[in-house]
């Protein structure tokens, strides 16, 4: 019932003055009320019956009646109606995106905090997140690479894939680019998507592979596949490491940051698209943020609006307490004084 008032809207909510009527009709019938009462002064009532009339006391409910009367009709002027709106949306065929992400060695420095790995996977979730109507893949790559999960439409299934990333030397350690942009390529070649894109993320420069990363790029633009690719990493030297000294334990140096910046731009432009480098934490949101702006899935929306007017089962009340009012006033109250 509450739910019901609360979506009710009123189209003329100016009629609302007109209940100022209401204390002046109180006032009116209380002043007119007194002046009708017939007083006789007599010396004393020894000797008569006094009896006081119910329907006599009953007699304001006349009055009552009409100021209820009088509300329902202004509330009825003042419009009020329900809406209700029905949405309908359309979407496009949609973007396939995979998300292919360096996992070697030096994606543990610590230029980016609490390293490159760890804020990869944090803007990569919340990208994921904001992405509902596309269907997300995940690549991982190193020496060699593989799929950690096909493109799917399923959220959870692309974040676990992408919170379960680390550093665990199941792959040879390397940094086989071409490998991880062929195996992304891959995953979307056969897709139907209106829009496919690949964001490959490295941190260091080919190495290892026995695929070439122009080829791959290559493969990418033969499928009509785009590219966005990151290079990760601060300007200069990060702390990155040199040695494992036990499980998930790394002896930390000082290491020149080199990146193939000159190839990452090379698979960008051949693929139609684009080259960022991202030197910090905020950089790197600031990169996912502007890839999410670039390549947005159309959505229609459709909105169908229903209004409903309400006034005229007010109007119906108000006739039935008139009737009931003048029903009481022409039988039971009629020989009231």
């Amino acid at each position: 019932m509450m739910n019901w008032f609360n979506s009710i809207e009123f189209l003329d909510p100016q009629m609302f003055w007109l209940l100022l009527a209401m204390p002046v009709a109180i006032a009116w019938y209380i002043w007119t009320h007194r002046r009708q009462q017939a007083q006789v002064q007599i010396s004393s009532l020894k000797g008569f019956k006094v009896e006081t009339s119910w329907l006599a006391n009953l007699r304001p409910l006349l009055f009552i009646l009409r100021l209820i009367v009088l509300a329902l009709i202004i509330t009825a002027l003042a419009r009020p109606q329900t809406t209700d709106v029905t949405t309908k949306t359309k979407k496009t065929e949609g973007i396939d995106i995979v998300l292919a992400v360096d996992v070697s060695a030096s994606m543990l420095a610590e230029d980016l905090k609490p390293n490159r790995l760890e804020a990869t996977k944090k803007v990569a979730a919340d990208f994921i997140k904001g992405r509902p109507n596309d269907r997300i893949g995940v690549v991982v790559y190193a020496g060699e690479s593989y799929t950690k999960t096909p493109i799917t439409t399923d959220e959870m299934i692309s974040l676990r894939a992408i919170n379960e990333i680390a550093f665990d030397g199941v792959l040879e350690n390397g940094t086989a680019i071409g490998m991880g942009l062929a195996t992304a390529v891959n995953r979307l070649k056969d897709s139907e998507a209106l829009s496919k894109v690949i964001i490959l993320m490295t941190d260091g420069v080919n190495n290892s592979g026995f695929i070439d990363p122009k080829i791959a790029s290559e493969l990418a633009l033969e499928y009509d596949i785009k590219v966005y690719t990151i290079g990760i990493g601060t300007n200069g030297n990060a702390p990155s490491p040199v040695a494992q000294i036990g499980r998930n334990k790394f002896r930390m140096a000082m290491m020149p940051v080199e990146i193939d910046e000159d190839l990452m731009k090379q698979i960008a432009t051949d693929t139609g698209g684009k080259y960022f480098r991202a030197t910090n934490n905020k950089k790197l949101e600031e990169i996912y943020g502007e890839i999410d702006k670039l390549e947005k899935t159309e959505i229609e929306e459709f909105k169908f609006i229903n209004t409903e007017e309400k006034y005229r089962i007010l109007v119906l009340i108000a006739l039935g307490f008139l009737g009931l009012e003048m029903l009481l006033r022409y039988t039971i109250f009629r020989t009231v004084a």
